[in-house]
């Protein structure tokens, strides 16, 4: 029935999708860089970016509490999480929606509880800006793509690196078969970084990998450009 968005206009919008009507339109002092809805969907996360002297955020909101979700501006009552970490690239509801886990600017991936709003753990496998995440079907692990070239899978109630794919270029999405042993990445260099005779041309393929053996097995080409974001359908 609805739809969040998550805007560098300092805003959180939520959207009827019949209608295409604005319903709430939440601020914060920062960019929105990532937004949800929870498992029920009565919860919407958000998290900012960091900038202007302001810290990375995140921020839960109930969409049930006319008084948070007022048109107030800074004086909705949110719960804010607030940590001296790097900048939140990426976010996500956790198993059952107990718990956020965010990439970072610097490759760090933290674990978060949703009620608490306390880091329950935090690992730094990339070394590089992590560009996406997405869950597996029964949200118990999640893929990340970073610049560093590669993607990782990680469990999503420990934060235990499972799996590494490997690239030569940055891979800027990455995303899990519903129901095969199969990972999706997508990426490439950025256009500033490629010359006409630059060696690093044609890395634009969609590439697959087995996500147990972690061997590619698959290309498909068509793009002239960075693919920044690749999904599988649900029903694979």
């Amino acid at each position: 029935q609805h739809v969040v968005t998550g805007s560098g206009d300092n805003t959180c919008k939520i959207w009827d999708c019949s209608t295409g009507s604005l319903l709430h339109s939440l601020a914060s002092e920062t960019a929105v860089r990532s937004c949800s809805f929870s498992f029920d969907g009565n919860i919407v996360m958000m998290a900012t970016d960091k900038a202007m002297g302001y810290p990375s955020s995140l921020s839960i909101v109930d969409i049930r509490d006319n008084e948070q979700m007022s048109s107030k501006g800074s004086k909705n009552i949110w719960k804010m999480f607030v940590k001296d970490i790097s900048k939140i690239t990426k976010a996500l509801w956790g198993p059952l929606s107990e718990t956020i886990i965010t990439g970072h600017e610097d490759g760090e991936v933290c674990l978060f509880d949703a009620s608490s709003g306390a880091r329950v753990k935090s690992v730094t496998e990339h070394t590089a800006q992590i560009m996406d995440m997405q869950m597996y079907k029964d949200r118990t692990m999640f893929i990340t793509a970073s610049k560093d070239h590669t993607s990782k899978l990680f469990g999503s109630y420990d934060l235990d690196n499972l799996r590494v794919y490997k690239t030569e270029r940055p891979v800027n999405s990455a995303s899990l078969s519903p129901f095969r042993d199969h990972v999706l990445l997508g990426g490439g260099q950025e256009a500033r970084e490629v010359t006409t005779t630059s060696t690093k041309q044609g890395k634009f393929d969609a590439r697959f990998f087995h996500s147990v053996y972690a061997e590619e097995f698959g290309r498909v080409k068509g793009h002239f450009g960075p693919i920044n974001s690749v999904s599988f359908t649900p029903d694979g």
